[in-house]
């Protein structure tokens, strides 16, 4: 069965969903819209979501699980690929699964990502540096680049 804890953190609310045993799902909120059960685990979480906001942290090494098709999960490996500081395009990040035409695809499975940050989705820019699409909102995504490109 799925829980979820909520904390305050720099960008909002921080929605957590776990199990017993890791974490499905990271999401900024506006609003607590369920039971707050927190447990060691969550509190590992943000704690370590906490430390890479404050310039601490660039990897984190709590136990989590992706659920998502075959094609979103190898689009979700490959962000985890990216370096801390640097982007990619979303035709890069297309190339690298091995359908170079399928930035539209890409852009989908960003969307559903379901950990945000931690599977760093916010490095995938658009063509020519813009800024588009993020499930937090494209504050939050340039919050997240300025803060690992050392502008904040």
């Amino acid at each position: 069965m799925i829980q979820y804890a909520f904390y305050d953190f720099k960008l909002g609310i921080l929605k957590i969903g776990y199990t017993d045993t890791v974490i499905v799902s990271l999401d900024r909120v506006e609003q607590v819209d369920m039971d707050n059960e927190s447990s060691a685990l969550t509190n590992l979480v943000f704690k370590q979501i906490s430390e890479y906001l404050n310039g601490q942290r660039q990897t984190f090494d709590f136990p989590y699980e992706l659920h998502g098709t075959e094609f979103q999960k190898k689009v979700w490996e490959a962000l985890r690929q990216i370096p801390y500081g640097e982007t990619r395009t979303y035709k890069d990040i297309a190339t690298v699964v091995g359908n170079p035409k399928a930035s539209r695809a890409v852009g989908m499975a960003n969307h559903k990502n379901p950990l945000m940050i931690v599977v760093p989705c916010h490095r995938v820019i658009g063509m020519g540096g813009k800024l588009v699409g993020y499930a937090g909102g494209l504050d939050m995504k340039k919050a997240l680049l300025d803060l690992e490109n050392k502008k904040t």
